[in-house]
C-alpha cells in the first residue's frame, strides 16, 4: 500500500511538470520591416542580407520584391 502512494505521488508530480510544459506557448506578435541602410544591389540571398541585417542591430532580414531588396526584420 505504501509503494503505492509512492507511486501516485511521483506520477502526479510528473503529469503536472509535464502539463506546465505544454501550456507555455511561445507568442509571437507582429513583424515589423524596413529596407535595410548598408546592403547595396540586389538581395540574392537571404543569409547574406539577414547577416547584414545583424549588424545594423536587427534581429533578422530577408530578401523580398520584384526589385530584390533586403528587408531587416524586428517584432514590433
Amino acid at each position: 500500500m505504501e509503494m503505492g502512494r509512492k507511486y501516485f505521488g511521483v506520477m502526479c508530480l510528473l503529469f503536472v511538470l509535464l502539463a506546465s510544459q505544454e501550456a507555455v506557448v511561445p507568442s509571437w506578435g507582429r513583424v515589423c520591416e524596413t529596407q535595410s541602410r548598408s546592403y547595396l544591389g540586389k538581395c540574392l540571398n537571404d543569409y547574406t542580407c539577414r547577416s547584414t541585417c545583424h549588424t545594423e542591430g536587427f534581429p533578422g532580414g530577408n530578401c523580398h520584391g520584384f526589385r530584390r531588396r533586403c528587408f531587416c526584420s524586428t517584432n514590433c
